[in-house]
């Protein structure tokens, strides 16, 4: 499984809208295949960004969405720059060892 963690700082007063987006995304994400699972965390503390967590079968599955039309679609209208407190960051992670009670 491959996981890409997008830690976003979104700045104060847009919270509800950035979740928003999401809640009301066109989900063409959710099509694609190998495709797992997202997540959309909201920090605890003001100082934290967001994350945004996408889970995928392995990382040809993720380069094969971010090379999409469907990901250049549900990326084509983005908020406005006011909307962030700084440069987002995108980590990529094969998982190695993982656990679950389900």
């Amino acid at each position: 499984m491959y996981v890409v963690a997008n830690r976003v700082r979104v700045a104060a007063g847009w919270e509800d809208k950035f979740e928003h987006r999401f809640q009301q995304r066109a989900g063409q994400i959710d099509r694609q295949p190998g495709f797992v699972r997202m997540d959309v965390l909201r920090p605890d503390t003001p100082e934290t960004p967001y994350v945004v967590l996408t889970v995928w079968r392995d990382k040809s599955a993720f380069e094969q969405w971010i090379g999409s039309d469907d990901f250049r679609a549900a990326h084509s209208n983005p908020m406005p720059r006011d909307a962030f407190a700084g440069d987002s960051l995108l980590e990529r992670y094969e998982i190695v060892v993982s656990s679950s009670s389900a």
